[in-house]
């Protein structure tokens, strides 16, 4: 295997993100050519998935819109993670067939980690869905929608234990300063509630100089901050090369300002991979720790693989290498067996911690994994929907006590987009806190200095920057 500082000075490839518009590429380059609408549910991974299947459809001669009636194809890229996935995407599938009035050919397919669920039940759940393809088939995509739309119903949901869509250009559509690169598939964890690797398959990472070119590519189209994904993202390895290792690699390339990474595993966080985000500037000070619960009882349950002391530790740890760090996470309630006192211990440990932000859920039984097969869900709903909302209030003292301790100081934005409504500018602190700018200060991409002047809740507002101020 080539070094590391060999890959580094290798050149990019011409392949890399492309950013024009769905009417340019319609009207102007190809206007014959099939339309497909590409709808995204779900994490990062799958907006990221969703970049890679347009890409490998514009390659296969489709273009791009952003109207389900213009399309001769739907695409749904779907998630599996929540209760009644499959419900949601049924529904959603049959609310687009309406389009088959003014265009009997089209084709709708679902693509993404419900696949797998409905490979066996299509045909009876949603027969209007005629494509099925899986996480691990996005490689030939468009030669199965070619084959969809003769009329054919066409299914795809096989895992490739060697899949990463090495070399492959995308098509992303996102706001051209912040891009995701994909650089770990699957997860090898098996926690006892959890889905993916039954719908992702067994965990590989992608090599290292495909991370750097997709890198490389998005700081050559203007981007300036760039996620690194993963299911475990900080359990990466190839070869020799691990997590820490990456993360300086990708520090050298220039262009890139920001490097963050989600989702990251508890138990991977190694000494080398802390020491290397409070070393290297480019890595923001904000961090997404998967918690789920905080009693050791439920923690054993879930298999998580940690003790609520050893992810204190590690919190510290954190907190201590990398001043100032904005902590984010995803907390469980109900789970099987859950009783009150575990619950308090949740909530105890909100406290003790004080997350800047968190992703809150009751336990859903997903049908595939060990908790649905071995272990009872229990816990009456009532009492599920009573624990998230004790747990959503407290979240809510601490989100608004993070927002509040930023207010009259210095932040440095970096500007994304134009607000929904158009009187503002958007944008975002190292650690991933959204600020409302005035809309005349910077424009996507460019770093703007700030002084915070107060919160809306959920985003800081800031003045105009300080040199202006």
């Amino acid at each position: 295997m080539p070094s590391l500082v060999q890959i580094r000075r290798a050149q990019a490839p011409s392949t890399g993100p492309t950013r024009q518009s769905d009417e340019e590429v319609a009207s102007d380059d190809l206007p014959n050519a099939p339309r497909v609408y590409l709808e995204t549910l779900g994490c990062q991974m799958n907006q990221a998935d969703s970049a890679l299947i347009a890409g490998r459809l514009r390659e296969g001669g489709y273009v791009r819109v952003r109207d389900p009636a213009q399309a001769d194809v739907v695409l749904i890229n779907t998630c599996a993670i929540r209760e009644k996935a499959e419900d949601r995407v049924v529904g959603r599938t049959s609310q687009l067939l309406r389009h088959r009035r003014d265009n009997p050919g089209l084709v709708i397919g679902i693509t993404g980690c419900m696949a797998e669920h409905l490979k066996t039940r299509v045909a009876e759940r949603a027969p209007h869905v005629t494509l099925v393809a899986g996480p691990d088939s996005y490689r030939g995509i468009a030669s199965l929608v070619d084959r969809a739309r003769t009329g054919e119903r066409v299914i795809d949901v096989k895992l490739d234990k060697a899949e990463v869509y090495e070399g492959l250009a995308e098509d992303p559509q996102d706001d051209g300063v912040s891009g995701f690169v994909t650089i770990q598939r699957g997860c090898d964890k098996f926690c006892t509630f959890c889905v993916v690797p039954f719908t992702r398959g067994r965990e590989r990472g992608v090599p290292p100089r495909e991370v750097l070119r997709a890198v490389r590519a998005r700081a050559a189209a203007g981007y300036r901050e760039v996620v690194l994904l993963g299911q475990t993202v900080n359990s990466y390895r190839w070869e020799d090369v691990g997590f820490a290792q990456l993360l300086a690699a990708v520090h050298e390339i220039d262009g890139i300002e920001r490097i963050r990474f989600t989702s990251p595993y508890p138990v991977d966080f190694s000494d080398e991979l802390v020491a290397a985000m409070g070393r290297l500037p480019k890595v923001c000070p904000q961090v997404h720790l998967p918690l789920q619960a905080a009693a050791d009882t439920t923690l054993e349950r879930m298999r998580r693989g940690y003790t609520r002391a050893q992810f204190v530790d590690l919190v510290a740890h954190l907190r201590e290498s990398v001043p100032g760090i904005a902590l984010s996470t995803d907390l469980m309630v109900g789970f099987c067996g859950e009783t009150e006192d575990e619950h308090a211990q949740t909530l105890a440990l909100m406290k003790e911690i004080r997350f800047d932000t968190a992703f809150m859920f009751a336990y859903s039984d997903r049908g595939i994994t060990y908790a649905s097969r071995k272990l009872e869900d229990d816990v009456p709903l009532a009492t599920k929907k009573r624990r998230l909302a004790e747990v959503i209030a407290l979240q809510e003292q601490h989100t608004h006590a993070s927002h509040q301790a930023r207010v009259g100081t210095r932040q440095a934005v970096l500007v994304t987009a134009v607000s929904r409504r158009g009187d503002r500018m958007v944008g975002r602190t190292p650690s991933f806190h959204k600020v409302l700018l005035p809309r005349d200060v910077g424009t996507p991409g460019q770093t703007v200095e700030v002084m915070i002047t107060g919160s809306t809740g959920h985003s800081l507002v800031a003045d105009p920057p300080a040199d202006d101020a």
